[in-house]
């Protein structure tokens, strides 16, 4: 896999969310043309992308924020996680109450309490930006 696309309505704000977690801007961009609507099957498009890549660069992940056309909000707004689509994005982290402390700034709420599975891992779901499910794991033995 090459990346993964998230989109979102600022852009700047999900970047620095995702810098807290690890992650390294590569490049930002403008985008737009006919090589753009073609691609996404939209007419009109002019969206601005941040890449975003994983530590150990072997992953990447594509925020996109839409000028044209708008970006169109999830119905419900905040779609539980058991609906159908991408569920979540999930990193690893050494301290998870203290990443959860540190990405409360950029309005990150566990949508639970943080779990125990197994004496193995702490576990924790929050809404990232644009309200996306983001999980925490934090390897404890």
């Amino acid at each position: 896999m090459d990346n993964v696309a998230v989109v979102v309505d600022d852009l700047d704000l999900a970047v620095d969310f995702f810098t807290e977690l690890g992650m390294e801007l590569e490049e930002r961009a403008a985008i737009s043309g006919l090589f753009a609507d073609q691609t996404v099957g939209l007419d009109g498009v002019r969206s601005e992308i941040a890449m975003m890549r994983t530590p150990d660069g072997h992953g990447r992940l594509e925020l996109t924020k839409y000028d044209h056309p708008v970006a169109s909000a999830p119905v419900p707004a905040a779609p539980p996680p058991n609906t159908l689509g991408l569920h979540r994005v999930m990193f690893a982290v050494d301290d998870l109450d203290d990443t959860l402390e540190r990405l409360r700034r950029f309005g990150a709420e566990p949508l639970r309490d943080v779990a125990n599975y197994d004496d193995v891992y702490k576990l924790c779901y929050l809404r990232g930006p644009a309200g996306i499910i983001v999980a925490l794991a934090e390897r404890i033995s």
